[in-house]
């Protein structure tokens, strides 16, 4: 079975923020509901729409393959199922960032970046929620609507 680095259900709270950028992309801002986690993230909405007060299941992985192996660095779809398959939305990207506001005692929020083709995404929140995350780790983000 695939491990899961990441997974809860966020509800979409604005639309691009800092006002829209980009024709067919926008900027989400969501929050989740079982691990109190914040989250901006780039959305190709011209394939996948997105609209405030929108819920979806968010899936970090480090791999598509259902028996968990390690991902090879490229894909193919050859007629065999993969994680991929129970989503609506998937990007593969690195994380390339990971910081906290530690001041001398332990960190009470964590900021986590990465990078999928150049769509970003952050994720904020309790430590424990990213300590299966690691810097320049190569993972794959799933969605889909509940």
């Amino acid at each position: 079975m695939v491990e899961h680095l990441f997974e809860d259900i966020f509800t979409v709270t604005r639309l691009d923020p800092d006002g829209k950028k980009f024709d067919r992309v926008s900027r989400i801002e969501a929050r989740s509901e079982q691990l109190d986690m914040y989250m901006q993230l780039d959305v190709a909405t011209e394939v996948y729409p997105m609209r405030a007060g929108d819920r979806f299941t968010m899936v970090l992985a480090p791999t598509l393959n259902l028996d968990g192996t390690p991902d090879t660095g490229f894909y193919t779809q050859a007629g065999r199922k993969t994680l991929a398959d129970k989503f609506d939305y998937v990007m593969h990207g690195k994380l390339y960032k990971i910081s906290d506001d530690a001041k001398g005692q332990q960190a009470t929020k964590v900021e986590i970046y990465a990078s999928f083709g150049g769509l970003l995404m952050m994720l904020k929140g309790d430590p424990s929620s990213a300590a299966n995350l690691e810097l320049d780790q190569r993972l794959f983000l799933l969605i889909r609507k509940v």
